[in-house]
């Protein structure tokens, strides 16, 4: 039975739950994708080094190495601390780039390079600590506030694009323009940080619709919410032994990947597709055009915009995708994009190659909140936590092969 005060519990401050969920998915990639879109300051600055290929690929092994550990041992681990370390970590991170370039006056060298790819090393920490904290803490609450979380990933991107265009359009004629550009860009992206790590800390616990089910989780026998409860004014639910020893009866992580393998496949290869495209074949290797060197930072804006737009379009209920075999289908058929990609930089125009980087980003972004909706379904509270994680350690898995496999489109063309 569901009393009135639960079922008012349910749904109070859920709209401020979707807001909050949609800042901190903002939070998680903000600072990563602020320098993605200064590339043109980093390729300035390191001519030499490929800085969209290899910050890239710094980045990605201390995810998928932080994420495996922390996945590993997510039933251990004290939610809270995890979710706001990573926040924090971003929120240096994003001062030390302000830092060192004004220390170093925005001069290039190998020095300051590999101090840009020791940040970059930090924001892959911090985006392991925070994307599998979160959409596991979610995945146990309403579908909802996954798909704000993840819509506020994509929303990153295309809030970065567009300030990197209007600085661009700013500072295009002054000099200095570029060095100025990517200033503003982290000293806005320390202020969000900053913001993100307030907001998981006083405002998200406090909510009534989120402690009601965080206390969900802990009566199924989770006890990775103590301390969000506690923060939020609830102390541990009292049980007795019996209830206790059924609560300690969950799947393993191994059960649970053996059951939702496809799903974890999907996420896998989503992102192995997107990140052997995005963003450095469009950086690099689409050639000369009429929109010359805004030519890239268009691409990565029509793909963010439509990333973001592709994660809104499962909330209309028809056009979501729940049938297991359907998405493992529409996965693998993201494949072609590579020919397609391929040909079209060869022989086609820059209209062509718009039109194939938006469905790049739409087909990602729907794909991502359709697999993780619909696989924690049915688990219970400790359950869906570990699964979600999971799945975000695939996704990651994927984005490593991706960024790694980039690497073959300059086969052939020299250093």
């Amino acid at each position: 039975m569901v009393f009135p005060d639960e079922a008012s519990q349910r749904l109070e401050g859920k709209s401020m739950a979707i807001v909050v969920c949609w800042l901190l998915g903002n939070g998680c990639l903000f600072s990563w994708n602020s320098m993605l879109t200064i590339q043109d300051y980093y390729s300035y600055l390191f001519p030499h080094y490929h800085p969209s290929r290899v910050l890239t690929l710094v980045y990605q092994p201390f995810v998928l190495g932080t994420l495996a550990i922390l996945a590993y041992n997510e039933a251990k681990l004290n939610t809270r601390r995890r979710n706001l370390f990573g926040y924090i970590l971003f929120f240096f991170s994003s001062l030390a780039v302000l830092v060192l370039d004004l220390a170093t006056s925005g001069k290039g060298g190998l020095g300051t390079f590999i101090g840009i790819c020791a940040v970059s090393g930090a924001f892959g920490v911090a985006d392991a600590h925070v994307q599998g904290g979160m959409i596991g803490d979610l995945s146990y609450m309403k579908p909802d506030f996954i798909q704000s979380f993840v819509a506020g990933l994509a929303a990153s991107g295309v809030l970065t694009s567009a300030l990197r265009l209007i600085t661009k359009a700013a500072f295009e004629n002054s000099q200095d323009g570029l060095r100025k550009g990517a200033l503003l860009f982290f000293g806005i992206s320390a202020f969000f940080e900053l913001l993100c790590v307030l907001l998981y800390a006083y405002v998200f616990p406090k909510l009534p619709i989120v402690k009601y089910y965080r206390s969900k989780a802990a009566s199924e026998g989770s006890k990775t919410v103590a301390s969000d409860l506690a923060a939020g004014g609830i102390q541990a639910l009292p049980g007795n032994d019996d209830v206790d020893v059924k609560k300690e009866e969950r799947l393993s992580n191994k059960e649970l990947l053996v059951q939702n393998i496809d799903y974890a496949l999907d996420m896998f290869l989503i992102y192995v597709l997107t990140l052997s495209i995005f963003p450095g074949f469009l950086s690099e290797d689409t050639g000369k055009h009429s929109l010359g060197s805004w030519y890239a930072l268009v691409l990565i804006a029509m793909y963010n915009v439509w990333d973001l737009i592709g994660r809104y379009i499962p909330l209309i209920k028809p056009l979501k995708l729940e049938s297991r075999k359907v998405l493992t289908v529409a996965t693998l058929s993201r494949v072609l994009l590579i020919p397609a990609f391929y040909f079209t930089a060869k022989y086609g125009d820059q209209g062509w190659m718009i039109f194939l980087t938006s469905f790049l980003g739409l087909s990602n972004g729907y794909l991502t909140v359709c697999v993780l909706t619909s696989a924690p379904k049915g688990y219970k509270g400790p359950e869906q936590n570990a699964l979600g994680n999971l799945l975000v350690l695939f996704l990651v898995g994927g984005i490593f092969a991706g960024v790694t496999l980039d690497w073959l489109w300059l086969i052939g063309k020299g250093w």
